[in-house]
């Protein structure tokens, strides 16, 4: 997949000419599907319907029949948030006209250029009104005061082009990284794996958290942690296909930036992923009564972490900091941890001691390409034993400044400790992480942009 993206960017410097037919009196791009037009003597183009080519998609996925009847239960609801991106009429077709739910299931799938004024991006600050309606506060914890029995079963956002995905239950947040872990824990309730007997590989971007890893070492499945970009990911889903290597499909990925996905389409896909979850809950109600409570998003989430433990983790995003200041906060990281000597940091009141560090590389399993400079890496450990991390990358340093971006990943076996609110897990974490290396006074930003 990398070979095949880089021999099409080589050809894109080739380009002299490109024709438009915009304002053609004889091509009608509203034609029925299947209609051809011959542009040249050599090339022709069909008009397709991509409802129906993503419907069939999906219909090898999962069981639509089972979904619509499960649809059917007075005590299941869904609200679906298209963030007025292309996503909206998917969800719809889907949603409503395929599985029979009703039309207050959706908000905001209305199309828009300007996407209604929002910013069409899924998660807790930009998702404000769906994370509100879900019972919810902006910090992704429950807000106690709304009786979780009046909100929807389900929550979901999708993001302006329909490829990334929010999930949330009623009065519970489900992080990305750990939908993707409960995913594949759960791949029994998806027929596009159950099918094949289970994904035959699974992978993260190494920015999201370790909870994939934890299930996919419980399960026996090759678990892959990759560079940010989903080419990476395409590289392992075509192991076989284009390098008669290992066949990893069916396959489960993801990223912590809200995006989910397999080898369907190959690219993330945020209604897959919301459907995925249809499923789960199905399946896990499948002996739950007419007239007893359903086994919700939470019950289900709370069960994982009691038998895997929980990830807390969380984002911070310092964004337009100037470009020389956060080149010398990576250049810090960089000199005085990894290439320095952790062994020398001194232990401050709480008790988080830095015992290593790196700067993540990653050899293609498949090809064998590399990619070096991906993110420095500090690894902590708390006074009970348990391991933490803080990941920091560096993107967009152009003249309108850069964005850095720390990663905070804190595992918590304690199962009496879970139902904690991430931000307060995480607190001290973050605040060990952000006096090593000095943020305040290197960027004079005296908190993250964003928390996600």
């Amino acid at each position: 997949m990398i070979y095949v993206i880089n021999q099409l960017y080589e050809k894109t410097l080739t380009i002299s000419s490109f024709k438009s037919i915009k304002g053609s009196s004889d091509i009608d791009l509203s034609a029925d599907a299947g209609t051809t037009y011959s542009l040249t003597p050599t090339t022709t183009v069909t008009i397709i319907d991509p409802f129906d080519c993503y419907l069939d998609a999906l219909r090898s996925c999962f069981d639509f029949d089972a979904l619509r009847t499960f649809c059917q239960r007075d005590d299941f609801s869904i609200l679906f948030d298209g963030m007025h991106g292309a996503g909206g009429p998917f969800a719809r077709r889907v949603l409503i006209e395929e599985l029979g739910l009703p039309e207050s299931s959706l908000l905001r799938c209305d199309p828009r250029p300007d996407f209604g004024g929002c910013h069409p991006d899924p998660n807790l600050t930009y998702a404000a009104s769906l994370v509100k309606k879900m019972g919810l506060n902006p910090d992704g914890s429950a807000d106690e005061s709304v009786d979780a029995t009046s909100l929807p079963t389900l929550g979901a956002a999708n993001d302006g082009d329909g490829d990334r995905n929010l999930i949330a239950g009623a009065g519970f947040f489900v992080t990305p990284s750990d939908s993707l872990a409960l995913i594949c824990d759960n791949w029994e309730s998806i027929p596009h794996f159950s099918k094949e007997g289970g994904p035959r590989g699974v992978a993260r971007s190494m920015p999201s958290s370790a909870a994939l890893d934890v299930v996919a070492e419980a399960r026996g499945i090759p678990c892959f942690s990759t560079p940010t970009g989903w080419k990476f990911f395409g590289n392992l889903m075509s192991s076989k296909e284009m390098f008669g290597k290992t066949d990893y499909t069916p396959f489960l990925c993801g990223e912590e930036s809200f995006g989910t996905g397999s080898d369907h389409i190959r690219e993330k896909d945020g209604l897959w992923a919301v459907l995925s979850w249809m499923s789960i809950l199905m399946k896990a109600n499948e002996d739950t009564p007419a007239g007893e409570p359903l086994v919700g998003v939470k019950d289900i989430v709370t069960k994982h972490w009691a038998k895997y433990g929980r990830h807390f983790y969380c984002r911070y995003d310092y964004e337009a900091v100037d470009s020389d200041a956060a080149n010398q906060v990576m250049e810090l990281v960089r000199n005085e941890f990894v290439n320095g000597d952790v062994t020398s940091v001194l232990d401050d009141d709480s008790g988080i001691k830095l015992t290593s560090a790196s700067e993540f590389a990653y050899t293609d399993p498949v090809d064998g390409s590399q990619t070096s400079n991906q993110g420095l890496i500090l690894n902590f450990e708390y006074p009970n034993g348990d391991p933490s991390r803080v990941v920091f990358r560096l993107s967009g340093t152009g003249s309108a400044g850069a964005t850095i971006r720390m990663y905070l990943e804190r595992f918590e076996r304690d199962e009496s400790k879970h139902g904690e609110s991430a931000p307060q897990a995480l607190k001290s974490l973050a605040e060990r992480a952000l006096s090593l290396v000095k943020m305040e006074e290197m960027t004079g930003r005296e908190g993250p942009t964003v928390i996600t």
